[in-house]
C-alpha cells in the first residue's frame, strides 16, 4: 500500500515528545514490511529540503490568502519526507507555542497545514490510506469528508486517526471557525462543537473511518468520565471503530548490547556491563561511588502532574528515608523542578538533578539506574518503560494505559513478572510499590529473575505494524456511511 502519514511533528526533523518517536518508528516498520510510505509535516526553523516541489498554493484562511509551498527532504530509511513551507506561520522557535503558552493562531497554523495535505494528496502523491496523528492534523478526515466530500481526487480516500493523548484536543473559540475558513454549520454537536468552544481533536474522533490509541487499556480508559476529558461520550459512540494498538520501540537506539552512548554494552546473558553503567551513571550526576551497593531510581520525564510528580513530591521524604539514590533529568512545572532542586542540595550525596532533557543523559539512566519510576495519573502508552525492560532497569508503574499493557506485576509466588505496579493514584499506594520493589532488589536471585523477564520481553514495531496493515486494509474495505449526510456543507 502506499500510505500518507500527516503529524505535525516528526523525528528526524522535529520533536516534542512521543508522537515524534512514532512517526519515526512507525513510517519505517511498515517499509521495511515493503509498503511505500511517506510522511508529511510542517515545516520548522532549520529544517533543510532537497528541493521545492510546489512554490504556491492557494488556501483560504478566513478572509484572507495564503501561499505556502511544499517542499521535500532527505528520505530516512526508506521514508520520503516532505515539508509544508510556510515560515510565517512554522519558522518559529518552537512548535506550539512559547514560555507565554500557546501561540495564539494554532487554529490557523494547523488549518491551514490540514488543507494543504489534501492539496498534497491531490498534486504530488496520492496516498491509499491516510493517517492522521492527534489535534493538528484531525481537520484532514473533517475536510474530507465534508468540503471535499464530491471531489473525485480524494473522495473515496480512506482515512485513520490516532489519538496520542486525549488530554490535548486543540480548543479554541468560536470564531476560530471563521478565522480558520471553516464552514461555520461544522460548529454543532455532531461535529467540532465542544461546551460553546471548537474541538479540532473531536472532528476527527467524528470522521476518521478508523481511530486507534496507542494501548489496549487506553482505549477502554478513553470511554469513561475519569480519563475521557468530557469525549468519553464521543468515543464511546465510536467504539467499534476503536482499536488500541502499543507502540513499539525502535532498539537500533535503545538496547544495551549495541548503544553507543552509554559506558559499556551488556546484554541478558552478561550483565557486568551495568556495573559500569550505575558507576557511570553516579559520576555524571556527580554523587559518590560508594552509592553503588545502593538501589538506584532513575527518572526521565516532563515534570507534570499527568506524570505523577505530586505523588513523588507527597512521598518525597519517606522515599529518601529509604536507603536509596535518586537521578532525575527533565524540565516542566517548575514547583516539581524546585522539588528535584531542593531534594538535591538536601541530600547531595543521594539525589542527583538535571534539569532540561538530554538524550544522551537518558540513555545512561536507562542503562544505570536500578529501577524506573514512572507513576503516571494516566498514560496512554509510554515509551521509556519500555526501554527501561529491555536495560533489565526494572519499572515501578502505576497500572494505567499503556503501562499496565506493557509491565507485568512480580508476583514473588509465581517468580513470573517484569516489573512492579500499583494501582490507586495516591502517594501511599506508590511508596508501599517501591518498597516492595527494595525489597526485591536485596533478594538477588530474584531481581536477577526479573531482569531476565523484562530483558526477553519483544516490543519491536513489528508486530504493531503488522496490526495497522491490517487497520488499514479493513479501512480501505469500508468507508463510515456519513458521507451523504454530510457532503452539503
Amino acid at each position: 500500500m502506499k500510505i500518507l502519514f500527516v503529524a505535525s511533528e516528526g523525528l528526524p526533523y522535529s520533536k516534542t515528545g512521543g508522537l515524534a518517536d512514532v512517526i519515526e518508528a512507525l513510517p519505517k516498520a511498515l517499509c521495511d514490511m515493503g509498503h511505500e510510505v511517506a510522511v508529511l509535516l510542517p515545516r520548522y526553523r532549520g529544517n533543510k529540503i532537497t528541493s521545492t516541489l510546489i512554490s504556491s498554493v492557494s488556501v483560504a484562511i478566513g478572509d484572507t490568502l495564503r501561499f505556502p509551498a511544499i517542499a521535500e527532504a532527505q528520505s530516512h530509511a526508506g521514508v520520503r519526507y516532505f515539508l509544508v513551507d510556510d515560515p510565517y506561520y512554522f519558522d518559529r522557535e518552537q512548535l506550539y507555542g512559547d514560555k507565554g503558552g500557546d501561540y495564539q493562531d494554532n487554529a490557523e497554523r494547523f488549518t491551514e497545514f490540514s488543507r494543504v495535505a489534501i492539496e498534497f494528496m491531490k498534486r504530488i502523491w496520492l496516498p491509499d490510506v491516510v493517517h492522521c496523528h492527534d489535534w493538528q492534523s484531525a481537520l484532514v478526515p473533517v475536510l474530507l469528508n465534508t468540503q471535499h466530500a464530491s471531489d473525485p481526487a480524494v473522495r473515496s480516500l480512506p482515512t485513520v486517526f490516532t489519538i496520542h493523548n486525549l488530554g490535548y484536543q486543540g480548543l479554541f473559540p468560536e470564531t476560530a471557525l471563521r478565522h480558520s475558513g471553516l464552514p461555520e454549520n461544522l460548529f454543532r454537536m455532531d461535529a467540532l462543537e465542544f461546551y460553546g468552544r471548537v474541538n479540532f481533536l473531536k472532528g476527527g474522533l467524528l470522521f476518521a473511518d478508523y481511530l486507534t490509541t496507542v494501548s489496549r487499556r487506553y482505549a477502554k480508559e478513553i470511554q469513561t468520565p475519569e480519563y475521557g476529558w468530557g469525549l468519553d461520550g464521543v468515543i464511546q459512540g465510536r467504539a467499534d471503530r476503536l482499536v488500541g494498538i502499543v507502540n513499539g520501540v525502535d532498539y537500533s537506539r535503545w538496547s544495551p548490547e549495541a548503544d553507543p552512548l552509554i559506558a559499556q554494552n551488556y546484554s541478558l546473558h552478561n550483565l557486568e556491563g551495568k556495573k559500569s553503567c550505575k558507576r557511570d551513571l553516579l559520576q555524571s550526576f556527580g554523587l559518590p561511588a560508594e552509592n553503588l551497593d545502593r538501589p538506584v531510581i532513575g527518572i526521565v520525564s516532563r515534570f507534570v502532574d499527568q506524570k505523577g510528580f505530586d505523588l513523588i513530591a507527597e512521598i518525597a521524604d519517606e522515599l529518601m528515608a529509604e536507603d536509596v539514590v535518586l537521578t532525575a533529568l527533565g524540565e516542566g512545572m517548575p514547583e516539581y523542578e524546585s522539588l528535584f532542586s531542593a531534594l538535591a542540595a538536601k541530600l547531595p550525596g543521594r539525589v542527583g538533578a538535571k534539569i532540561g532533557y538530554d538524550n544522551a543523559m537518558a540513555h545512561k539512566v536507562e542503562a544505570g539506574a536500578d529501577m524506573f519510576l514512572m507513576p503516571s495519573r494516566y498514560e496512554p502508552c509510554g515509551l521509556s518503560q519500555i526501554y527501561s525492560l529491555r536495560y533489565g532497569t526494572l519499572p515501578v508503574v502505576r497500572a494505567t494505559g499503556g503501562l499496565d499493557d506493557t509491565v507485568q506485576n512480580f508476583d514473588p509466588r509465581t517468580k513470573q513478572g517484569t516489573g512492579f505496579k500499583f494501582e490507586g493514584y495516591n502517594g501511599p499506594a506508590l511508596l508501599e510499590c517501591v518498597r516492595r520493589a527494595l525489597q526485591t532488589y536485596r533478594q538477588p536471585e530474584s531481581w536477577r529473575l526479573i531482569q531476565a523477564n523484562a530483558m526477553q520481553r519483544d516490543f519491536s514495531w513489528k508486530a504493531s505494524a503488522a496490526s495497522y496493515v491490517t487497520l488499514y486494509e479493513a479501512a480501505k474495505r469500508s468507508r463510515i456511511p456519513r458521507m451523504a449526510r454530510t457532503s452539503k456543507i
